[in-house]
């Protein structure tokens, strides 16, 4: 009873902060409605915006008007027309983005084709089952977005794709981004086979920097070749890569060939065991780490303790520093604690909340529509009992574009 007392003391209050820091002035009114246009309010105790400038209000209240958020600040008038939805006691909070997934087909099954070493011409999009189990479960705990990704049992899997946990609809109606990222394994599981050439890092590195080679070539000379398409988007920046990569070795790496070889948009991902040695280095390059589901080290620490390696990670300085589950290691519904863990190693409570939300987005380049409770963005909204961070809390409500998918008032507790 004293650890668990002891852990729930050190969650840090994320809703502490308030706009009374802020240059006072009014904010802007809710937008009127046009004739036979529909629209809703959410009144509620707390809003946790996540913005870059740390705003919560309290109380709050939030407009929505076509899927997209058209207002966000303290209470004031709300136009004729509006559905007006109220809790005075919930906290809002963003949807929760989780970058590292493979629960879209529902199960284990689809995630790898194991026969190429690298296959860039591969996409998980035909895999996709939308609204099923795992993922309507995922939805009720406040996961709104996600990257279906594949495996990890060769070194280029194939691209992902960024989709909305809805609890209904098909392909069309949830997709966010189709290629969303390209997968890549540097290390640590494609290893594992009996290929000589892929039993060591060397021989991974040979075949992930041939393919590059081809695909960079291939953009240089404006030659459409079809397994290199999408891969030629990478090096053009236009689509983010996820390398699953662990240790320092590995860590180090990735960084120096997605970022100082072929200077991408990378996400490192994973992380994990001593990874953290080179969090310094990371920082150094702007190279953002996607860190989970270990989120500690005892295996190689020289210090004789369980080393925090999230909380080194973020203390470090790297940019944009995000969780994952790589569910279903960790089930999507865990993903919360995901955050509450890394303030137990003593992040900050609000950047912990934001390693759930805005920080993924902003690593892969969708921080337009998600990761945070601000005009113009996609309406994925959920509200908690309270701190998202507290395992006391639970969901109660979850819209995403603006539309309820879980209502737990209606639903019950999902399971």
């Amino acid at each position: 009873m004293r650890a668990v007392l002891a852990l729930l003391a050190t969650f840090a209050c994320i809703g502490c902060r308030s706009a009374a820091a802020e240059p006072a002035r009014a904010p802007a009114p809710i937008p009127a409605l046009a004739a036979e246009e529909t629209g809703l309010v959410v009144l509620v105790g707390r809003v946790i915006t996540a913005g870059d400038t740390d705003l919560v209000h309290a109380p709050g209240m939030l407009a929505i008007r076509d899927g997209k958020i058209t207002y966000v600040g303290p209470p004031v008038d709300v136009p004729e027309g509006y559905e007006l939805l109220e809790s005075d006691r919930a906290w809002a909070v963003p949807g929760m983005v989780d970058l590292h997934t493979h629960v879209h087909t529902g199960t284990w099954g689809d995630i790898n084709e194991g026969m190429h070493h690298v296959a860039p011409e591969f996409s998980v999009a035909p895999t996709m089952v939308p609204a099923n189990d795992l993922l309507r479960l995922a939805c009720a705990s406040g996961v709104t977005t996600l990257l279906g990704i594949p495996g990890s049992s060769t070194s280029m899997g194939g691209f992902g794709v960024l989709y909305k946990a809805k609890t209904s609809g098909g392909f069309e109606d949830v997709v966010l981004a189709n290629p969303g990222g390209l997968k890549v394994a540097q290390t640590h599981n494609p290893d594992r086979n009996n290929n000589l050439v892929l039993h060591s890092w060397a021989g991974l590195g040979w075949v992930l920097e041939d393919i590059n080679d081809k695909a960079v070539a291939a953009l240089e000379q404006d030659r459409f070749d079809p397994q290199l398409e999408n891969l030629k988007k990478v090096h053009a920046g236009e689509i983010p890569v996820l390398i699953h990569c662990a240790g320092g070795e590995g860590v180090a790496a990735t960084a120096r060939m997605w970022r100082v070889t072929y200077d991408t948009q990378s996400v490192v991902s994973h992380g994990s065991f001593d990874g953290y040695k080179v969090a310094d280095w990371l920082a150094e390059l702007g190279m953002p780490v996607n860190h989970g589901p270990r989120l500690f080290d005892y295996f190689s620490s020289r210090t004789g303790r369980v080393e925090p390696s999230a909380h080194i990670f973020e203390s470090a300085g790297t940019p944009n520093f995000s969780l994952n589950t790589d569910s279903q290691i960790i089930p999507e519904h865990e993903f919360f604690l995901q955050g509450a863990m890394a303030a137990r190693q003593g992040i900050d409570g609000y950047q912990a909340l934001r390693a759930l939300t805005i920080h993924p987005a902003k690593a892969f380049g969708i921080a337009d529509r998600v990761g945070s409770l601000e005009t113009g963005k996609d309406a994925d909204i959920v509200l908690w009992t309270g701190d998202p961070l507290d395992p006391r809390s639970r969901v109660e409500l979850v819209l995403i574009d603006g539309e309820v998918q879980y209502d737990r008032k209606e639903d019950g507790q999902w399971s």
